[in-house]
């Protein structure tokens, strides 16, 4: 289990950054932190790979925390909001 942290972009809506708490923002790389903006601090919680995620696979956001520090969330293409209202998804 990790304890992940995850911010939000203020600049990029629906764009956040999962790392793990202990190391924070650290391991982001710097042009990418310019990219994000001045990350605003979301939430808090444990990681697992049984835990479910609303818009990020749990195993690919630990994996990708634990291979480079971070996992980038991109907001959804308007193929996958549609396919969410279409699913009766919000």
């Amino acid at each position: 289990m990790l304890i992940c942290e995850i911010y939000r972009s203020p600049k990029k809506q629906e764009m956040y950054l999962y790392v793990d708490k202990q190391r924070g923002l650290e391991d982001v790389p710097e042009d990418l932190l310019r990219t994000f903006g001045e990350a605003e601090p979301v939430m808090v919680l444990p990681l697992s790979p049984d835990r479910k995620l609303a818009r990020a696979d749990t195993r690919q956001v630990l994996e990708s925390i634990e291979h480079q520090g971070y996992y980038l969330q991109m907001p959804p293409t308007l193929a996958q909001l549609m396919a969410r209202e279409g699913s009766g998804e919000q």
